[in-house]
This record gives C-alpha cells, structure tokens and sequence, in this order.
C-alpha cells in the first residue's frame, strides 16, 4: 500500500479522450441517481465499448439459486469440448451491470483462453442486500462444477474471475470453495478487485472524484446500498483482503490500473496471497483507470491478452 505523495499521473490519450467525451455529458454524480437510473446509464455506455467478438455459441440459461432463479449466459468458442470454464462475475459496485454490460469482455475471454465462459447475473443491491451476491455466485459455481458436461465444460478446470465487485465476488467465491470443499478451483482472474470495504488506503483517498473514479459520497453509496450495517464491513465475505488466512487458494493474476482508486487494495491482496504461499501474479497498466479492461483501449487489448495467457496456463496444469 501506498501511503505518501506519488508522482503526477500521465493518461494514456486514448484514455484522456474517451473521459473527455464523458465529462462533455455533464453527467451527475451516480449518488444523486435512483439505482435504476444509474443502471440505465450503465447500459447507455455499452456501445461506448466497441463492436463484440462473435463467439461459436451463445446459450442463455437460468439455474437454481438461494433466493430465486440465477441468469446465466454461457459463452462457448470454438473447437472440441470439454472446455475449461471461467466463471465470471460482472462488475458495478453490487448495484449496477449485467450479462449485456460484460458481453463483450466474456467474448474476447472465451476466444482468447479458448474456454467457456459463464457469465453469472447475480442478484443486486439494494433489492438484495449482502450476503445475497456471494450466495448466489457461490452457487453458480457450484453448479458449473456438477453441471459441466451438460454444456461441454470440464469440471476438472474451472476458474473464477471477474472485475471489480465481480472481483470481490470471485475471491470470496474462492475462500467459500476452499472452506467449504468444493468446487476445486484452478485460478482467479482478478481485475481491479474491490476487496477492502474499509476504503482508507491511499489510492481509495486520493484518486476519489479523479480520473474517472467515483467519488467518495458514491464510495459509500455503494456500500450503504450493499450492506445492512457498518459492522459488515470487516466481514471478509465483504472485504475478503480482511480474511486472517490465505493459504490454499487458487493462483492468481491480478490486473490493476495506475490511475484506479481500487489500485492499493488489488496489489496488496496479491502480495497477501504471496505471504500466504498463493502463486500470484500482479499486472499494473500505467496511464489506464478503473474499467479500462472493457474498453476498446490498446491496453485494454493487451490485458485480455495477459489474462487469457494466465488461464491457459492454469488450465493446462
């Protein structure tokens, strides 16, 4: 964690242009917005990020979960099955997002890897406070795990993944399985997680309200929505950095971005996972912000890249 003053940061232009574009919006401040309203401007920006890989097949589905139906879609490229799967969640701070608003990103990872990807749409907050989320992406996998042959998946290598809250979701989703016993896990591709609730490292601080970050009033009307009470916080299903044991988790890669409020706590729960002897691997992109995966950037291409590279080599151990 980074506690003193850093040097001046340096966007990369493709990534100067695409917030100069936002901020001619003049759009409010998300905390100013009802929670569907902010949806909807999330889903607004998808044509923002670029036309969509096509993919061998595309098969959308609902599956059993702890409070109701789960959606899930299931990206499959091409070749011959079995495939190893990567169960991924979306990001959007547990409030917003959806299969559609990381159709594209679980394209290119299902191509890249040469893997299935299922997409899970977990239920939201505030509709469905905390522990809802985990709940369900924990059973999502777990029926990926018993269900794998059904749509050409191998259960035997299966990963979990996902940016930011879907971030959090998938390490939490990897300390559920190994106390839990079961699903084995190969991997966690970890994109700028959101994994310490507390939100008083540096980056979280500083880089609030800049380069496309949320402010801190959003910051805590993310967690207020997500949460029932302050206590929760310290929880590590909330705030899995706060876990007191690392040890016998899945390897990771951990992409993070230099301009990301987010960057602190990512990079620490990767030096974490070393202490705890977890092989993991941070990746910082300089001159990116938060998201910058979902874009159509350079950077973002060469992240995608680095994280299919990082799965197919889980998944062939």
């Amino acid at each position: 964690m980074t506690d003193t003053k850093e040097d001046p940061i340096s966007l990369h232009p493709q990534v100067q242009a695409y917030l100069d574009r936002l901020a001619s919006f003049n759009f409010g401040e998300l905390h100013t917005f009802t929670p569907e309203q902010a949806r909807e401007g999330l889903r607004r920006q998808i044509p923002l990020l670029g036309e969509p890989e096509p993919v061998a097949q595309i098969d959308n589905r609902t599956i059993p979960g702890p409070i109701g139906p789960i959606p899930i879609r299931i990206y499959t490229p091409s070749g011959d099955a079995p495939f190893p799967v990567l169960v991924f969640f979306h990001g959007g701070g547990f409030m917003l997002g959806n299969l559609d608003t990381h159709d594209g990103l679980s394209r290119s990872l299902a191509n890249a890897a040469e893997c299935i990807v299922v997409s899970v749409d977990y239920p939201l907050a505030p509709e469905h406070k905390f522990p809802a989320a985990p709940d369900a992406c924990f059973a999502a996998t777990k029926w990926v795990a018993d269900n794998a042959a059904s749509f050409g998946g191998d259960a035997d290598r299966i990963a979990v993944g996902g940016d930011s809250a879907g971030g959090n979701l998938a390490t939490v989703v990897a300390q559920m399985a190994r106390d839990n016993s079961g699903p084995p896990l190969a991997f966690q591709l970890l994109i700028y997680p959101d994994v310490d609730f507390r939100r008083t490292n540096f980056t979280i601080r500083e880089y609030a309200g800049k380069y496309g970050n949320i402010s801190r009033g959003t910051q805590h009307w993310f967690m207020d929505n997500y949460l029932n009470n302050e206590e929760e916080k310290l929880d590590p299903r909330v705030s899995p950095l706060l876990a007191p044991d690392l040890s016998g988790l899945p390897s990771a890669l951990i992409i993070t971005a230099r301009a990301d409020a987010l960057r602190d706590e990512g990079e620490q729960y990767g030096r974490r996972l070393e202490e705890a002897g977890v092989p993991a691997t941070v990746s910082r992109y300089a001159g990116m912000i938060h998201e910058f995966v979902r874009h159509p950037f350079d950077d973002s291409k060469q992240a995608r890249i680095e994280a299919a590279a990082a799965l197919e080599k889980a998944f062939a151990q």
